[in-house]
């Protein structure tokens, strides 16, 4: 029975479970019934940052764009472009082990492609959610459903994972940004063109 979290729990992946190696990070969501004139396409992204809270690189931002960290610890499965169907819409999948020790954590979010020209906010999204799945026993270990009305964000920071003490904690975050994935980019320290 997967762990059910609210707004700001946190939770141990690794503590009871010391042998959790590889785990899938599925993000999910639906489109409100009603037609917006243009399709939506919301994307999954993995920011790596260090103690600061910044990516030391651009190379620790994992999205459409860069599939794959250069640690080969974190890759993103690649864009779904309507979020049709039913489970998860974007999947990330991270060795915990292999995740390189300056990165201290990891922030998996959600934007809407476009959302400003195409008039598009999270208002507009239901449903949506993060879930971890044990990827050896494909087991769902945690769930986050976010429950909150974006109407006015184009960018959500949904959960991080995180290091403490030697293990792994997620923390269930639902924090909506204004600015698409620019503002979230110069949140965690990335230059956009």
């Amino acid at each position: 029975m997967p762990i059910s979290l609210s707004k700001g729990q946190k939770v141990s992946l690794t503590k009871g479970n010391p042998s959790l190696k590889n785990i899938m990070v599925g993000l999910g969501w639906d489109v409100n019934a009603f037609d917006s004139g243009a399709d939506f396409d919301l994307d999954a992204s993995a920011f790596l940052v260090g103690a600061n809270g910044r990516c030391i690189t651009e190379k620790d931002f994992i999205f459409y764009g860069n599939l794959e960290h250069t640690s080969g610890a974190v890759k993103h499965m690649g864009d779904n472009l309507t979020g049709g169907g039913d489970g998860d819409d974007e999947q990330i999948f991270v060795d915990l082990k292999g995740v390189p020790n300056n990165i201290s954590k990891i922030a998996f979010t959600v934007t809407i492609y476009d959302a400003e020209s195409r008039r598009q906010n999270f208002g507009q999204i239901s449903n949506a959610f993060i879930r971890i799945v044990d990827e050896a026993t494909g087991q769902e270990i945690v769930r986050y459903d976010l429950t909150e009305d974006f109407s006015i964000e184009t960018a959500i920071v949904v959960g991080e994972l995180y290091r403490h003490n030697n293990e792994w904690k997620f923390n269930a975050i639902g924090s909506g940004f204004q600015g698409g994935l620019a503002a979230l980019c110069g949140h965690y320290g990335i230059e956009v063109a």
